[in-house]
């Protein structure tokens, strides 16, 4: 750019949140430019593809039950390919399956007599689920705020259960082992999961951010410009100046924080995602698999080609294996995540091949207590508005969400300049 620029707005980030906030700008006929640093759009979400295989940046799924998605997308035009709603617990060298009574009532009585928990526990776990999906979300979030952990425990659920079954998966949800996340953020996350169907597109996660793009006039999206400074009415990049009467900051939060020093930093938690090939499957159906002899080394493991035959070439299973925090790729971390796999699916996996190491230690924002109700201000003063799933809930959801009503603070605010 050899002059600078002047639009009404700029989209600082082409992440889930800046493309949502776009799509409503444009909607409503506001002139807006949103500048990108990487070679893509997308942030978080995105798919690698090598040599037939797809890569998912660590394994993500998308939620039907998100409201925001099918305001933005034709969920259908995705071409999804769906997990079981269920999922099964190794413990004691068998495999025991529980499945949502919500979408599979037929599996009801299967569930109850599972080998992991008692009963009870699974009883009062198809209430805590019930209740979270058809309770109005506003109620769920008046309730007092606490742990996730002492949510769970709150519903009376034992130990056995929360150890076997709950922790390990929703570790895997949140990146926390711990669950001290928020139980605000916890009922909104059995909410989506009792609502809806859990998958990813054909082709790889990145088929999400794509399709939110698609209504959007390409020469708007500037990509492959890193923004330098932001200040009330400029933007500097590494393109030129761009001049404006709002800024929205919708990068990750830790880029958010440098650009905006008055943002607190934000704390995040990691996440590693092991994608191995196997000639073949080691399990036939496409379900998630937990640890529930408290391992705690692989939080969750799925034959991901088992729902999406796309994702690995002709004859080929991509197994893919999520672990809490960061683990830096090596022979002796290798070899412990095989032993794991070998035991959490029975069958041998000396012959399986390790195809990429996904590290992603910003995988998703902590959502300690306090959290209220979710959302926390986006107006900054003076033009200046942040967007993300930091400032609303850690999730896609949470991100198209917080973009969405951050581009509407924007629109209030430019037509309260408008009409001095």
């Amino acid at each position: 750019m050899s002059q600078p620029v002047e639009v009404d707005v700029v989209i600082v980030g082409g992440g889930l949140a800046g493309l949502s906030a776009a799509r409503r700008l444009d909607r409503a006929g506001v002139e807006w430019l949103l500048v990108e640093a990487s070679d893509r759009i997308g942030g978080r979400v995105a798919t690698d593809v090598v040599d037939g295989w797809h890569f998912d940046r660590g394994f993500q799924v998308l939620n039907t039950a998100y409201p925001r998605v099918p305001a933005l997308v034709d969920v259908d035009a995705l071409d999804m390919r769906y997990f079981t709603s269920g999922v099964l617990v190794r413990r004691g060298g068998e495999l025991h399956r529980l499945e949502n009574p919500l979408r599979e009532p037929m599996s009801a009585a299967q569930t109850l007599n599972a080998g992991v928990g008692t009963l009870s526990d699974r009883l009062k776990f198809a209430a805590l689920a019930t209740r979270c999906a058809t309770v109005p979300a506003a109620k769920l979030l008046d309730a007092r705020e606490m742990t996730a952990q002492e949510m769970l425990r709150k519903a009376g659920l034992s130990h056995r259960m929360i150890e076997e079954v709950l922790r390990p998966f929703f570790s895997g949800v949140f990146g926390d082992r711990s669950l001290e996340t928020s139980s605000h953020v916890l009922a909104m996350v059995l909410r989506s999961f009792a609502r809806g169907k859990i998958g990813v597109p054909a082709a790889g996660m990145a088929a999400l951010p794509a399709a939110i793009a698609g209504p959007l006039p390409y020469p708007q999206l500037l990509i492959g410009a890193r923004t330098l400074e932001v200040t009330p009415r400029v933007v500097v990049t590494e393109a030129g100046e761009l001049h404006c009467r709002a800024v929205i900051v919708a990068t990750d939060p830790s880029t958010a924080s440098e650009l905006l020093p008055q943002l607190p930093k934000v704390d995040m938690h990691g996440l590693t995602t092991f994608y191995f090939g196997a000639d073949r499957a080691p399990i036939d159906e496409p379900t998630l698999i937990l640890d529930g002899d408290r391992r705690e080394i692989i939080a969750n493991t799925v034959v991901v080609s088992n729902a999406a035959p796309e994702y690995a070439p002709t004859g080929k299973s991509l197994i893919a294996a999520s672990v809490v925090g960061v683990s830096a790729p090596s022979s002796a971390s290798e070899t412990v995540i095989r032993v794991e796999l070998s035991r959490l699916y029975g069958v041998p996996t000396d012959d399986w091949d390790l195809l990429e190491v996904v590290n992603i230690p910003e995988a998703l924002p902590a959502a300690r207590v306090p959290q209220a109700q979710l959302r926390k201000p986006v107006d900054l003063g003076e033009g200046l508005f942040v967007a993300g799933d930091h400032r609303d809930s850690p999730s896609i959801q949470g991100a198209l969400a917080g973009g969405w009503r951050t581009a509407g603070a924007v629109l209030s605010w430019l037509g309260t300049r408008v009409s001095v």
